[in-house]
Protein backbone atom coordinates (compact mmCIF):
# COMPACT_ATOMS: atom_id res chain seq x y z
CA UNK A 1 0.00 0.00 0.00
CA UNK A 2 2.84 2.39 0.87
CA UNK A 3 4.60 1.77 -2.45
CA UNK A 4 1.32 2.15 -4.34
CA UNK A 5 0.53 5.46 -2.63
CA UNK A 6 4.06 6.70 -3.39
CA UNK A 7 3.57 6.15 -7.12
CA UNK A 8 0.05 7.60 -6.99
CA UNK A 9 1.07 10.78 -5.18
CA UNK A 10 4.12 11.25 -7.40
CA UNK A 11 1.68 12.19 -10.18
CA UNK A 12 0.33 15.16 -8.17
CA UNK A 13 2.61 17.77 -9.67
CA UNK A 14 0.79 20.15 -12.01
CA UNK A 15 2.54 23.51 -11.85
CA UNK A 16 -0.74 25.43 -11.74
CA UNK A 17 -2.09 23.75 -8.60
CA UNK A 18 0.60 21.88 -6.66
CA UNK A 19 2.19 23.16 -3.46
CA UNK A 20 4.95 20.63 -4.23
CA UNK A 21 5.94 22.58 -7.35
CA UNK A 22 6.24 26.16 -6.05
CA UNK A 23 6.13 28.97 -8.60
CA UNK A 24 6.85 31.97 -6.38
CA UNK A 25 8.97 33.06 -3.38
CA UNK A 26 6.19 32.56 -0.81
CA UNK A 27 5.39 29.03 -1.98
CA UNK A 28 9.11 28.23 -2.31
CA UNK A 29 9.84 29.33 1.26
CA UNK A 30 6.93 27.31 2.61
CA UNK A 31 8.06 24.31 0.56
CA UNK A 32 11.60 24.63 1.93
CA UNK A 33 10.17 24.67 5.45
CA UNK A 34 8.19 21.50 4.72
CA UNK A 35 11.33 19.82 3.39
CA UNK A 36 13.29 20.81 6.49
CA UNK A 37 10.59 19.47 8.84
CA UNK A 38 10.26 16.21 6.87
CA UNK A 39 14.06 15.77 6.78
CA UNK A 40 14.32 16.20 10.55
CA UNK A 41 11.43 13.78 11.18
CA UNK A 42 12.81 11.17 8.78
CA UNK A 43 16.28 11.48 10.33
CA UNK A 44 14.85 10.87 13.80
CA UNK A 45 12.80 7.97 12.44
CA UNK A 46 15.79 6.32 10.78
CA UNK A 47 18.05 6.77 13.82
CA UNK A 48 15.48 5.52 16.33
CA UNK A 49 14.52 2.50 14.25
CA UNK A 50 18.20 1.84 13.50
CA UNK A 51 19.09 1.84 17.19
CA UNK A 52 16.07 -0.36 17.96
CA UNK A 53 17.13 -2.87 15.28
CA UNK A 54 20.72 -2.87 16.56
CA UNK A 55 19.59 -3.49 20.15
CA UNK A 56 17.18 -6.25 19.12
CA UNK A 57 19.95 -8.08 17.25
CA UNK A 58 22.96 -7.30 19.44
CA UNK A 59 21.36 -7.95 22.80
CA UNK A 60 18.89 -10.67 21.97
CA UNK A 61 18.86 -13.57 24.41
CA UNK A 62 21.38 -16.24 23.41
CA UNK A 63 20.71 -19.97 23.81
CA UNK A 64 21.57 -20.98 27.37
CA UNK A 65 21.94 -17.35 28.52
CA UNK A 66 20.10 -17.07 31.82
CA UNK A 67 21.83 -14.03 33.33
CA UNK A 68 20.07 -10.71 33.81
CA UNK A 69 21.35 -8.12 31.27
CA UNK A 70 23.31 -5.16 32.63
CA UNK A 71 20.92 -2.37 33.63
CA UNK A 72 21.64 1.20 32.47
CA UNK A 73 18.85 3.20 34.12
CA UNK A 74 20.12 6.39 35.64
CA UNK A 75 22.91 6.77 33.08
CA UNK A 76 23.31 10.54 33.05
CA UNK A 77 25.27 10.66 29.77
CA UNK A 78 22.59 8.72 27.85
CA UNK A 79 19.81 10.79 29.37
CA UNK A 80 21.56 14.03 28.37
CA UNK A 81 22.06 12.73 24.82
CA UNK A 82 18.49 11.59 24.20
CA UNK A 83 17.09 14.75 25.80
CA UNK A 84 19.51 17.22 24.23
CA UNK A 85 19.33 16.03 20.63
CA UNK A 86 15.50 16.41 20.33
CA UNK A 87 15.73 19.87 21.94
CA UNK A 88 18.31 20.94 19.37
CA UNK A 89 16.18 19.61 16.50
CA UNK A 90 13.05 21.33 17.81
CA UNK A 91 15.02 24.59 18.21
CA UNK A 92 16.30 24.38 14.61
CA UNK A 93 12.76 23.82 13.32
CA UNK A 94 11.31 26.53 15.57
CA UNK A 95 13.79 29.19 14.40
CA UNK A 96 13.18 28.39 10.73
CA UNK A 97 9.40 28.36 11.24
CA UNK A 98 9.35 31.72 13.03
CA UNK A 99 11.52 33.25 10.30
CA UNK A 100 9.18 32.03 7.55
CA UNK A 101 5.99 32.99 9.40
CA UNK A 102 7.14 36.58 9.85
CA UNK A 103 8.65 36.85 6.35
CA UNK A 104 5.59 35.54 4.52
CA UNK A 105 3.10 37.16 6.88
CA UNK A 106 4.47 40.62 6.11
CA UNK A 107 1.88 43.29 5.25
CA UNK A 108 2.91 45.09 2.04
CA UNK A 109 -0.32 47.08 1.70
CA UNK A 110 1.52 50.38 2.22
CA UNK A 111 4.41 49.43 -0.08
CA UNK A 112 4.27 51.85 -3.01
CA UNK A 113 5.83 49.25 -5.33
CA UNK A 114 3.24 46.56 -4.59
CA UNK A 115 0.05 45.98 -6.58
CA UNK A 116 -2.85 46.22 -4.12
CA UNK A 117 -5.89 43.97 -4.47
CA UNK A 118 -8.95 43.78 -2.24
CA UNK A 119 -10.37 40.26 -2.29
CA UNK A 120 -14.01 39.63 -1.38
CA UNK A 121 -15.31 36.07 -1.28
CA UNK A 122 -18.94 35.25 -2.08
CA UNK A 123 -21.01 32.07 -2.23
CA UNK A 124 -19.51 30.77 -4.60
CA UNK A 125 -17.30 33.23 -6.50
CA UNK A 126 -14.44 35.66 -5.99
CA UNK A 127 -14.37 39.44 -6.46
CA UNK A 128 -11.11 41.32 -7.04
CA UNK A 129 -10.87 45.09 -6.63
CA UNK A 130 -7.75 47.06 -7.59
CA UNK A 131 -8.18 50.34 -5.64
CA UNK A 132 -5.20 52.07 -7.27
CA UNK A 133 -6.65 51.44 -10.74
CA UNK A 134 -10.37 51.79 -9.94
CA UNK A 135 -11.02 48.31 -11.36
CA UNK A 136 -13.31 45.56 -10.11
CA UNK A 137 -13.37 42.15 -11.75
CA UNK A 138 -14.19 38.55 -10.87
CA UNK A 139 -12.85 35.00 -11.12
CA UNK A 140 -9.66 35.87 -13.08
CA UNK A 141 -7.05 37.66 -10.95
CA UNK A 142 -4.63 39.37 -13.35
CA UNK A 143 -1.21 40.20 -11.86
CA UNK A 144 2.19 41.31 -13.21
CA UNK A 145 5.13 38.94 -12.75
CA UNK A 146 8.01 39.59 -10.34
CA UNK A 147 6.02 42.09 -8.33
CA UNK A 148 4.58 41.78 -4.84
CA UNK A 149 0.79 41.55 -4.84
CA UNK A 150 -0.58 42.83 -1.52
CA UNK A 151 -4.01 41.56 -0.50
CA UNK A 152 -6.69 42.64 1.90
CA UNK A 153 -9.22 39.84 2.28
CA UNK A 154 -12.77 39.72 3.63
CA UNK A 155 -16.02 37.85 2.97
CA UNK A 156 -19.46 39.01 1.93
CA UNK A 157 -21.18 36.09 3.67
CA UNK A 158 -19.64 33.03 5.40
CA UNK A 159 -15.97 32.40 6.09
CA UNK A 160 -13.96 31.28 3.06
CA UNK A 161 -10.23 30.71 2.58
CA UNK A 162 -8.12 32.16 -0.25
CA UNK A 163 -5.58 29.64 -1.55
CA UNK A 164 -3.31 29.52 -4.61
CA UNK A 165 -1.33 26.32 -3.89
CA UNK A 166 1.54 26.94 -6.31
CA UNK A 167 2.03 30.57 -5.17
CA UNK A 168 1.43 30.47 -1.41
CA UNK A 169 -0.52 29.22 1.58
CA UNK A 170 -4.08 29.76 2.75
CA UNK A 171 -5.56 32.96 4.18
CA UNK A 172 -9.07 33.09 5.63
CA UNK A 173 -11.54 35.71 4.45
CA UNK A 174 -13.40 36.78 7.56
CA UNK A 175 -16.45 38.96 8.12
CA UNK A 176 -16.41 42.77 8.00
CA UNK A 177 -14.18 44.27 10.65
CA UNK A 178 -11.67 41.41 10.54
CA UNK A 179 -9.66 42.02 7.40
CA UNK A 180 -6.72 39.69 6.83
CA UNK A 181 -3.67 40.56 4.77
CA UNK A 182 -1.36 38.44 2.64
CA UNK A 183 1.04 38.75 -0.27
CA UNK A 184 2.03 36.61 -3.23
CA UNK A 185 4.43 36.89 -6.14
CA UNK A 186 4.64 34.97 -9.42
CA UNK A 187 8.10 34.60 -10.92
CA UNK A 188 7.00 33.56 -14.38
CA UNK A 189 4.02 34.05 -16.64
CA UNK A 190 1.28 31.47 -16.45
CA UNK A 191 -2.15 30.60 -15.09
CA UNK A 192 -2.42 29.24 -11.57
CA UNK A 193 -5.41 27.58 -9.97
CA UNK A 194 -6.94 29.19 -6.88
CA UNK A 195 -9.46 27.53 -4.58
CA UNK A 196 -11.52 28.06 -1.47
CA UNK A 197 -9.90 26.04 1.32
CA UNK A 198 -12.70 26.48 3.88
CA UNK A 199 -15.80 24.27 3.78
CA UNK A 200 -18.41 26.90 2.99
CA UNK A 201 -21.43 25.21 1.43
CA UNK A 202 -22.71 22.73 -1.16
CA UNK A 203 -20.46 24.07 -3.96
CA UNK A 204 -17.35 24.59 -1.85
CA UNK A 205 -15.33 22.27 -4.12
CA UNK A 206 -16.44 24.30 -7.16
CA UNK A 207 -15.43 27.69 -5.75
CA UNK A 208 -12.37 28.14 -7.94
CA UNK A 209 -10.62 31.09 -9.53
CA UNK A 210 -7.58 31.64 -11.73
CA UNK A 211 -4.50 33.77 -11.13
CA UNK A 212 -3.10 34.89 -14.46
CA UNK A 213 0.46 36.22 -14.24
CA UNK A 214 1.47 38.35 -17.22
CA UNK A 215 4.28 40.73 -18.11
CA UNK A 216 4.15 44.29 -16.79
CA UNK A 217 3.38 45.51 -20.31
CA UNK A 218 0.46 43.10 -20.66
CA UNK A 219 -0.81 44.08 -17.22
CA UNK A 220 -0.77 47.76 -18.18
CA UNK A 221 -2.60 46.89 -21.41
CA UNK A 222 -5.21 44.95 -19.41
CA UNK A 223 -5.76 47.91 -17.09
CA UNK A 224 -6.33 50.17 -20.09
CA UNK A 225 -8.52 47.63 -21.93
CA UNK A 226 -10.89 46.91 -19.04
CA UNK A 227 -11.65 50.62 -18.72
CA UNK A 228 -12.68 51.00 -22.35
CA UNK A 229 -16.40 51.31 -23.23
CA UNK A 230 -18.07 48.07 -24.28
CA UNK A 231 -20.13 47.88 -27.47
CA UNK A 232 -23.81 47.37 -26.53
CA UNK A 233 -26.12 44.70 -27.96
CA UNK A 234 -27.42 45.82 -31.36
CA UNK A 235 -30.81 44.07 -31.24
CA UNK A 236 -33.10 46.53 -29.33
CA UNK A 237 -35.37 43.81 -27.91
CA UNK A 238 -32.46 41.65 -26.72
CA UNK A 239 -30.67 44.74 -25.40
CA UNK A 240 -33.71 45.59 -23.26
CA UNK A 241 -33.87 42.04 -21.86
CA UNK A 242 -30.15 42.14 -21.12
CA UNK A 243 -30.47 45.53 -19.42
CA UNK A 244 -33.41 44.62 -17.19
CA UNK A 245 -32.54 41.01 -16.38
CA UNK A 246 -28.72 40.92 -16.41
CA UNK A 247 -27.35 44.41 -15.86
CA UNK A 248 -29.46 44.79 -12.72
CA UNK A 249 -26.84 42.59 -10.98
CA UNK A 250 -23.83 42.30 -13.30
CA UNK A 251 -21.59 44.96 -14.77
CA UNK A 252 -20.31 44.96 -18.35
CA UNK A 253 -18.00 47.86 -19.01
CA UNK A 254 -19.44 50.99 -17.43
CA UNK A 255 -23.00 49.60 -17.43
CA UNK A 256 -24.72 47.49 -14.78
CA UNK A 257 -24.71 46.80 -11.07
CA UNK A 258 -22.22 45.51 -8.50
CA UNK A 259 -24.20 42.66 -6.93
CA UNK A 260 -22.94 39.82 -9.14
CA UNK A 261 -19.58 39.07 -10.78
CA UNK A 262 -18.30 41.72 -13.19
CA UNK A 263 -18.55 40.26 -16.71
CA UNK A 264 -16.23 42.67 -18.53
CA UNK A 265 -13.87 40.63 -20.67
CA UNK A 266 -15.58 37.32 -20.00
CA UNK A 267 -15.12 36.39 -23.68
CA UNK A 268 -11.46 35.52 -23.11
CA UNK A 269 -11.42 34.57 -19.47
CA UNK A 270 -10.11 31.20 -18.41
CA UNK A 271 -13.50 29.90 -17.28
CA UNK A 272 -17.20 30.55 -16.97
CA UNK A 273 -18.48 30.37 -13.37
CA UNK A 274 -14.96 29.46 -12.28
CA UNK A 275 -15.19 25.81 -13.38
CA UNK A 276 -16.35 25.59 -17.03
CA UNK A 277 -13.03 25.75 -18.90
CA UNK A 278 -12.98 27.99 -21.98
CA UNK A 279 -11.18 27.15 -25.20
CA UNK A 280 -10.35 30.84 -25.47
CA UNK A 281 -8.36 30.77 -22.21
CA UNK A 282 -4.64 30.14 -22.03
CA UNK A 283 -4.69 27.43 -19.37
CA UNK A 284 -5.12 24.01 -20.97
CA UNK A 285 -4.60 21.27 -18.36
CA UNK A 286 -7.90 19.83 -19.60
CA UNK A 287 -9.76 20.35 -22.89
CA UNK A 288 -12.30 23.16 -22.79
CA UNK A 289 -15.33 24.24 -24.77
CA UNK A 290 -16.04 27.49 -26.63
CA UNK A 291 -16.95 30.23 -24.18
CA UNK A 292 -20.34 30.64 -25.87
CA UNK A 293 -21.20 26.99 -25.21
CA UNK A 294 -20.12 27.33 -21.59
CA UNK A 295 -22.24 30.48 -21.21
CA UNK A 296 -25.27 28.72 -22.65
CA UNK A 297 -24.75 25.78 -20.29
CA UNK A 298 -24.46 28.13 -17.32
CA UNK A 299 -27.42 30.33 -18.25
CA UNK A 300 -29.66 27.37 -19.01
CA UNK A 301 -29.34 25.85 -15.54
CA UNK A 302 -26.90 27.53 -13.13
CA UNK A 303 -27.98 25.34 -10.20
CA UNK A 304 -27.00 22.20 -12.08
CA UNK A 305 -23.54 23.59 -12.79
CA UNK A 306 -22.92 25.03 -9.31
CA UNK A 307 -25.54 23.95 -6.74
CA UNK A 308 -26.49 26.48 -4.10
CA UNK A 309 -25.30 29.59 -5.94
CA UNK A 310 -27.39 32.73 -5.57
CA UNK A 311 -27.98 33.48 -9.26
CA UNK A 312 -31.65 33.31 -10.34
CA UNK A 313 -32.40 30.83 -13.11
CA UNK A 314 -32.62 32.86 -16.35
CA UNK A 315 -35.26 30.49 -17.74
CA UNK A 316 -37.37 29.64 -14.70
CA UNK A 317 -37.05 32.79 -12.58
CA UNK A 318 -36.42 35.51 -15.18
CA UNK A 319 -38.46 34.04 -18.05
CA UNK A 320 -35.75 34.15 -20.73
CA UNK A 321 -36.28 32.03 -23.82
CA UNK A 322 -33.65 29.72 -25.33
CA UNK A 323 -33.20 32.22 -28.17
CA UNK A 324 -32.58 35.08 -25.72
CA UNK A 325 -30.11 32.97 -23.75
CA UNK A 326 -28.22 32.11 -26.93
CA UNK A 327 -28.21 35.76 -28.01
CA UNK A 328 -26.86 36.94 -24.65
CA UNK A 329 -24.24 34.16 -24.68
CA UNK A 330 -23.20 35.20 -28.20
CA UNK A 331 -22.84 38.82 -27.08
CA UNK A 332 -20.87 38.06 -23.92
CA UNK A 333 -18.59 35.65 -25.80
CA UNK A 334 -17.48 38.62 -27.91
CA UNK A 335 -16.84 40.92 -24.94
CA UNK A 336 -13.08 40.41 -24.93
CA UNK A 337 -10.04 42.30 -23.66
CA UNK A 338 -6.90 42.54 -25.78
CA UNK A 339 -3.77 42.64 -23.66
Amino acid sequence: MFVGLTFLLSACGREDLSALRPQGPVAQGQFDLMKLAITIMLSVLVIVFGIAAYVLIKFRRKPGDKEMPKQVEGNHLLEIIWTGIPLILVLVLAVATVQKVFAYGENYWEDKDAVRVKVTSHLFWWEFNYPDYDITTAQDLIIPTNKKIAFQLKTADVIHSFWVPSLGGKTDTNTEGTINTAWLEAEKEGVYLGKCAELCGPSHALMEFKVKAVSQESFDNWVAAIKQPVEPIQDPALAEVFKTQCLSCHAVGDQGGPMGPNLTGIGNRETVAGILINEEGSNKPFPGKPVKDNLIEWLTNPQEVKPGNHMPSPKEDLGLTDEEIEGIAEYLANVKLNY
